[in-house]
């Protein structure tokens, strides 16, 4: 027998809906937009729109009008992904990395706005970052952004690789290549300059990526992460679903 449906708070509902159609956008949308994607008139979304931007879940740039999600969302996302299993087994791997290799070591998984960066965990050493807590990396230049490139579905992928409109088809195959042949992703400064990253995968039984953990350095303080690589790629086939298997990833320099 199916279970009735809960009773519940129709406005509530209501202001979900208006909520789902901005998350499903990959801008910021105007109100004509919003109320067709969220198949309401137009007058009503605006009334709700006026308690959400309150409320920090809504907010409204004042030079074009538009509408987008706010900090209290971002905050509300950031907190549900982080809640999920494989996500906390990782992050308790962050912080033995991080004393080991002397690299500060953060963790990042798959959100609709694309590689995500959910815990983080400093080293001792001076770091200077705008890289934060709920920070979205690039596809490309990025470490982190190719481990989800190159192991997840394409489907998944495509969307946020239009979006930022740097790699064709053809170099966005070449990075999957070489990422997967390696084990690992590498960038040496061009995206963030003055910071060196290494990055690889957390998979699941279907080898795509649940999650990655990159460990990052400050290039003027001469620290060597080829001597930090075997641990992120020992850390992350031990939390790997099916660790007992071959290695899930191939491991190269």
């Amino acid at each position: 027998m199916s279970e009735a449906p809960r009773r519940g708070i129709r406005s509530v509902e209501i202001a979900a809906q208006v909520l789902r159609a901005l998350a499903g956008s990959p801008v910021a949308m105007p109100l004509s937009d919003l109320a067709r994607v969220a198949g309401m008139a137009p007058s009503k979304v605006h009334r709700y729109l006026g308690s959400l931007i309150n409320s920090g879940l809504v907010v409204q740039d004042p030079a074009t009008a538009r509408y987008d999600l706010g900090p209290f969302a971002l905050d509300m996302g950031v907190a549900a992904i982080a809640r999920r299993d494989p996500v906390n087994a990782a992050a308790d791997a962050l912080r033995g990395l991080a004393l080991e290799t002397g690299a500060t070591a953060m963790l990042s998984v798959w959100s609709s706005q694309g590689a995500t960066v959910v815990r983080w965990e400093r080293a001792a050493g001076f770091l200077v970052t705008s890289l934060g807590l709920g920070s979205v990396l690039p596809l490309s230049g990025s470490a982190t952004g190719n481990v989800f490139l190159a192991w997840l579905p394409r489907r998944m992928t495509a969307p946020v690789l239009e979006r930022e409109g740097v790699l064709s088809a053809a170099a966005a195959e070449e990075a999957v290549a070489r990422t997967r042949a390696r084990g690992y992703a590498a960038a040496d400064g061009s995206f963030i300059p003055g910071l060196a990253a290494i990055a690889a995968p957390v998979l699941n039984w279907q080898d795509e990526a649940e999650a990655a953990i990159t460990l990052m350095v400050a290039t003027a303080a001469g620290h060597d992460l080829d001597a930090a690589l075997p641990r992120l790629l020992a850390a992350c086939r031990r939390l790997s679903r099916g660790s007992d298997r071959a290695a899930p990833f191939p491991i190269g320099a």
